[in-house]
């Protein structure tokens, strides 16, 4: 190959190579960018009013609206995620099926936190709950996140997964295909600092920069290799 030719190639590749590592850092920049429209929209969700027994049913797939229904605990249904953090310590998660007045479902509520015998941890935690009637308010959210377990849980009251069919085939109840976050002032000595959600931001910002750096590192080794070393070394020679 010539050396017009050489150098014609090495051109070639370092355009490429920085469009290529460009695109990636708009593309890791775009995905920031959609998360924070996700991110605004559920803000808008939650200020919208909350939803009541009639009509949370019919608007199910909106996460994170809102909601305050009236109903009776099933108390007895009620299931423990264990190896669930919150603030730094290990407990946990408290799900409760609600009854709903009015309706023949019920709804699958996590009332919060609760930390685990240090002992014994198949003791469970002493939790008042009232039979009467009562007001939850919270917003609609997925199922609590899945964790990585060797064999499928056993039947009983602490479980590493719950999902709202597995439960609902278990108590045989109809039950809506949501769950409840609640929300509110704790009387139950239920924890409920529930940690907002980690859009990732910093991750993709992170990879950007790698991108656009790399981007600047090829075009800066192509000056440096191609235009400027060999017109000082021409320079050089000429004295």
């Amino acid at each position: 190959m010539t050396p017009r030719g050489r150098a014609v190639t090495v051109l070639i590749a370092a355009l490429l190579g920085a469009a290529l590592t460009a695109r990636l850092g708009l593309w890791q920049l775009d995905r920031a960018a959609q998360k924070v429209a996700a991110a605004a929209a559920v803000e808008a969700q939650g200020s919208l009013p909350a939803l009541t027994n009639a009509e949370i049913a019919k608007v199910a797939a909106q996460l994170n609206r809102r909601v305050s229904l009236r109903g009776r605990w099933l108390a007895e249904k009620t299931v423990f995620l264990d190896n669930r953090p919150m603030d730094g310590h290990v407990g946990f998660f408290v799900l409760t099926p609600l009854q709903l007045e009015g309706r023949s479902e019920a709804v699958l509520v996590q009332r919060g936190w609760v930390p685990r015998d240090s002992l014994d941890r198949t003791q469970l935690p002493s939790l008042p709950t009232p039979a009467d009637v009562v007001e939850v308010q919270g917003r609609l959210t997925a199922s609590p996140s899945r964790l990585y377990e060797f064999s499928a849980s056993p039947l009983g009251p602490i479980r590493q997964n719950m999902t709202v069919e597995t439960l609902a085939a278990e108590i045989k109840q109809p039950m809506l295909p949501l769950t409840v976050l609640q929300l509110g002032t704790s009387t139950d000595g239920l924890l409920r600092d529930w940690p907002a959600a980690d859009l990732g931001l910093q991750k993709h910002y992170g990879y950007a920069f790698q991108w656009f750096a790399l981007c600047a590192l090829i075009l800066g080794l192509y000056v440096w290799f191609q235009l400027v070393k060999p017109r000082r070394t021409a320079g050089s020679r000429d004295e």
